[in-house]
């Protein structure tokens, strides 16, 4: 059974208005989970110097640092190899990831090398149909050319936006390779635009995307993510909570 209070994160760019980390730290707790997956609106991961202090203002406060990221992978050791020092010292699993698609497949070899290095895996987000990995066919390419460290971030509301179905991806396609989840909620406008709701009342089959998702062995991090109401995203991400509580009770 999945619990949501000691399983369940919350992504720090739902927060990106609070930029302190004692406010990302109350917003969290407010919303009543103990587990961030934080991005760089609120850690400068190329500053070696903060980490320590950065890294206790979450630890005293009991909040976990599960992943980062999204982070880009250029195939620059000397700087993406700070990525996974701050992850080693925070006690984070994993990282979430894009590759800029001028560095492959050499950005993946440099990637694959730190993740053992540093016992962790990277999950690659999938960024809507706009972006090169936003796609099943251009993911099931990646996979097939590197291993087991690098795996899938599953977005589930930017799945849906590139016509495609994120329980089937967590559930057949890639439940091999299914490391970490977004959970998040689309709906669409005539136009095709996106727009953030409460996961479960928009596109996202949620009961059916948490089971997809528990069934997972390799699963390192669970991350909610709303991205609207952006002064006060709080009182929706309270709501999401409950339905991801109430889709995984029931």
């Amino acid at each position: 059974m999945f619990d949501v209070k000691s399983q369940l994160g919350v992504q720090s760019w739902c927060f990106r208005n609070f930029k302190a980390v004692p406010a990302l730290i109350e917003q969290v707790k407010g919303i009543g989970l103990s587990r961030v997956e934080v991005c760089a609106v609120h850690v400068d991961f190329n500053s070696e110097a903060t980490f320590e202090g950065t890294i206790q203002q979450f630890k005293s406060a009991g909040v976990q640092i599960t992943s980062i990221g999204v982070q880009t992978f250029r195939g620059d050791e000397a700087t993406e190899e700070k990525w996974f020092r701050f992850c080693k010292m925070a006690g984070a699993k994993m990282i979430s990831a894009t590759f800029d698609v001028a560095a492959v497949p050499a950005a993946y070899r440099v990637a694959e090398k730190l993740a053992e290095k540093y016992d962790l895996v990277l999950g690659v987000h999938n960024h809507g149909g706009y972006d090169w990995l936003g796609n099943a066919m251009m993911l099931k390419q990646v996979f097939a050319t590197t291993g087991e460290r690098i795996g899938l971030c599953i977005d589930t509301a930017w799945c849906m936006q590139a016509g495609e179905e994120p329980v089937k991806w967590a559930a057949e396609i890639f439940a091999g390779r299914l490391y970490s989840a977004h959970v998040k909620d689309f709906v669409f406008h005539r136009d095709g635009r996106p727009e953030d709701v409460v996961v479960g009342t928009g596109n996202l089959k949620l009961k059916e995307m948490m089971g997809a998702v528990m069934k997972s062995s390799k699963l390192a991090a669970v991350t909610l993510e709303y991205e609207g109401d952006v002064e006060n995203p709080g009182p929706a991400l309270r709501e999401c909570v409950g339905r991801v509580a109430g889709a995984t009770t029931t």
